[in-house]
């Protein structure tokens, strides 16, 4: 296959790694990191990349998920997309929902550090981790979801997006093992020392990266066929597709 691959510059070197591996032909284009504090800004840098290369590859592959609902309304006329059923990049760090879900419970309140980030931040105050923001800025993104969703799924939707967080207490360096991270590594601690977060380094896993480029994409991926849109299912499947038009 012939693939056009979109992603994070968050995940520059595993999207890389694993491009070199994979057995299909595969054009790589990164979108700038830090864009999913403004999801509407994410969603439509998405599209438009999206339209340019629409019919010109077997897939176009989103190494990306939902992310604050950036994902929600992406489309293709005539070529399949395809995503990992993930809310954030950080389920792709760790391989999967299930590894997010422990970290989750076990530590609500962790910042989440990876190289390319610490070797591409410019000072902006971009964050990796989901629910970085002021506390008015969440008290009116729950309103909103009340007032859209009603009380019960917007519960969910902050639980899982994490943006009912207001504090970190914990530092978690995320090593692939692709290349020499020890730089980074340290600039992280450093920052946790600052801050008084006690740190963790941690080994990531790419699997669904792989899985995603090397075309294996049941399970934890959902082919979004030409005419579909995505949405989200506020459930585990996290998101689902409908009819270009469906309600």
């Amino acid at each position: 296959m012939r693939l056009k691959c979109i992603g994070c510059e968050a995940l520059a070197r595993p999207i890389y790694w694993c491009a070199a591996q994979s057995p299909h032909t595969i054009d790589v284009e990164l979108v700038r990191y830090g864009l999913h504090n403004t999801p509407a800004d994410l969603r439509a840098r998405l599209q438009e990349r999206i339209n340019a290369t629409d019919g010109v590859y077997d897939a176009i592959v989103l190494v990306y998920g939902l992310c604050g609902q950036a994902g929600a309304g992406l489309r293709a006329h005539t070529t399949r997309l395809v995503i990992p059923r993930a809310h954030d990049c950080i389920t792709l760090f760790l391989g999967g929902r299930a590894r997010y879900q422990h970290e989750f419970e076990n530590h609500p309140g962790t910042y989440w550090y990876v190289q390319d980030y610490l070797e591409r931040r410019d000072n902006t105050g971009s964050s990796l981790a989901i629910g970085a923001g002021n506390a008015a800025e969440l008290d009116n993104k729950y309103a909103e979801y009340v007032a859209k969703f009603g009380k019960e799924n917007a519960d969910y939707l902050m639980q899982v997006m994490g943006e009912w967080q207001k504090h970190y207490s914990r530092a978690v360096f995320v090593d692939f093992g692709i290349a020499d991270a020890s730089h980074a590594q340290t600039q992280a601690q450093e920052n946790a020392a600052q801050r008084g977060w006690t740190f963790e380094r941690i080994v990531g896993d790419l699997v669904l990266v792989h899985r995603l480029l090397n075309g294996d994409w049941q399970n934890d991926f959902l082919i979004v066929e030409p005419g579909d849109q995505i949405v989200m299912s506020y459930d585990d499947d996290v998101m689902r597709c409908v009819r270009t038009g469906e309600t």
